[in-house]
């Protein structure tokens, strides 16, 4: 299985709707993804960072879970970009995107 992590660094000057990304974008990506092998999506919200008193380093993250590579890619591949010209509607933070092994 794989985990496709979108995180949306915290920065000066970042916007980000929180609602918006919950209940709207999250409800596309489900819709879109979920018959292209989506198996599962979370969210995120950043509170604070690993010190006493410091600002969370991201905003939000977002998990995609797929079993494959290739399901994601295919997915992608087919909404790719009406999800990401998705973002806008609620972000001006530009995403960093890891893609992992789920191992344990």
């Amino acid at each position: 299985m794989i985990r496709v992590s979108v995180h949306y660094p915290s920065k000066a000057g970042a916007k980000f709707d929180h609602a918006y990304y919950a209940q709207k974008h999250m409800a596309l990506v489900r819709q879109r993804l979920g018959g292209l092998g989506l198996i599962r999506a979370e969210i995120d919200k950043g509170l604070a960072g690993g010190a006493p008193g410091s600002s969370a380093p991201f905003l939000s993250i977002g998990y995609f879970y797929f079993n494959t590579l290739q399901d994601f890619q295919k997915a992608m591949k087919a909404h790719g970009t009406e999800v990401m010209g998705d973002l806008p509607n609620f972000t001006n933070v530009t995403p960093e995107v890891q893609i992992s092994e789920v191992v344990g």
